[in-house]
């Protein structure tokens, strides 16, 4: 089923004195979203980092350099390493594969913990890590444990967080192992599918916005079986395309009209929590700029709108399959009362779009970023390599 075999022997001598592992048919774990202060073109630059890093990772086996912090935002998770756990929040990423721990807090050794004589590096466009493979104990939650490969961080380099938990196919990892660049190592995901931990092979994100209220906003993880309460209706499943980059991660097809006019063709592309805007094709940008009247703002470097426009601003709707997906005038734009962290003026509108620098056709002609993934329920099955939607409570709120 999966390709992590060589890890199966350096897993079963590192059990001894482990905790029993708890079986369950979900782990639901809460979502911390950090509002750091920012601009906008530290925002832009850090979303096209990331993007240009996908885009260059063409090979099995190639490193990436994909950063991982979101410039504006950051999704944190507390998990428990170790036996007693010590417990790091960890940045959630969907475009990583490995689970690291010990960059700006210290990984502690315990009797679960486990060295191997592998070393494991990553780079990021804003930095690295590197150091050697652990297999150790994690805890979810209150109580739930299981024993898989971590990367204890030795060196690091403009990276200021505890660590990294990968939720990415586990083909992502192919390259993290120096002396081994085909390895691929197990993901949380599939440790704890493996080991019947979980009864189904999902993980799901679930994102609430940003409110004057709540300017954080939130979000859920959760492992298993879907947690009903985190969405309405049903989650709707399409595969991942066979197209290289997109295979690698979440990718999926598409189409995309405002209101009638299509802007993009049925296209291959990537969903991206560690991207805060939605980024699309320039030929397809250049569509919805012109539908929607923008003008460029040089300060935020997004699209500006006047409230004449925005009263007037049409649907954007995703059409993946036989389903579709619906951005809402509100869902389009940046939340208003974040404009200073842009350096947006208090009464802009600001579309949260950007504009990749291929064209439509390229096999990678979009990006859904924090701005879609807000409104609807993104779940990836690990089995099957499919990626599925659903409606939340928050997919039409005017929040924004």
């Amino acid at each position: 089923m999966f390709s992590a075999v060589p890890l199966l022997t350096l897993l079963a001598l590192s059990v001894t004195g482990s905790p029993v592992e708890v079986r369950n048919s979900r782990i639901t774990l809460p979502i911390t979203r950090r509002l750091k202060s920012s601009n906008g073109t530290n925002q832009v630059q850090h979303d096209e980092a990331r993007v240009a890093a996908f885009r260059d990772n063409s090979m099995l086996g190639q490193r990436a350099n994909i950063p991982l912090e979101n410039d504006i935002w950051c999704s944190l998770i507390s998990v428990g390493i170790g036996y007693p756990p010590t417990y790091y929040n960890l940045v959630v990423d969907t475009g990583s594969a490995l689970t690291w721990v010990g960059a700006t807090k210290k990984y502690e050794i315990t009797a679960t913990s486990f060295e191997t004589p592998l070393e494991v590096a990553v780079e990021y466009g804003i930095g690295s890590l590197s150091g050697r493979l652990f297999t150790d104990t994690l805890t979810l939650g209150d109580a739930f444990t299981t024993t898989m490969p971590i990367g204890v961080v030795s060196h690091y380099e403009n990276f200021n967080y505890n660590g990294i938990l990968g939720i990415g196919p586990g083909r992502l990892s192919a390259g993290d192992v120096t002396s081994n660049p085909e390895m691929e190592l197990e993901t949380i995901t599939e440790r704890l599918y493996l080991t019947d931990s979980i009864s189904q092979p999902f993980v799901g994100m679930f994102f609430q916005p940003s409110s004057r209220d709540e300017p954080d906003g939130g979000g859920i993880l959760n492992f298993g079986e879907p947690d009903r309460a985190l969405y309405t209706g049903n989650i709707v499943y399409t595969r991942v395309p066979k197209i290289h980059t997109s295979s690698l991660y979440w990718g999926i097809e598409q189409r995309i009209t405002y209101g009638t006019k299509e802007i993009l063709p049925t296209a291959p592309g990537i969903v991206d929590c560690g991207c805060t805007y939605n980024f699309l094709a320039f030929d397809a940008f250049e569509n919805y700029r012109a539908a929607t009247g923008a003008e460029f703002d040089a300060t935020t470097k997004l699209l500006s709108i006047t409230p004449e426009q925005y009263d007037a601003l049409d649907d954007l709707n995703f059409h993946i399959e036989d389903q579709t997906y619906t951005l809402t005038r509100n869902a389009q734009i940046w939340p208003r009362h974040l404009n200073s962290k842009i350096d947006g003026l208090d009464n802009g509108i600001y579309l949260a779009f950007q504009s990749l620098s291929t064209p439509v056709g390229s096999g990678k002609d979009f990006r859904l970023g924090y701005v879609f993934l807000q409104r609807f329920y993104a779940s990836y099955d690990i089995v099957r390599h499919r990626v599925g939607f659903a409606r939340t409570r928050f997919t039409d709120a005017t929040t924004n």
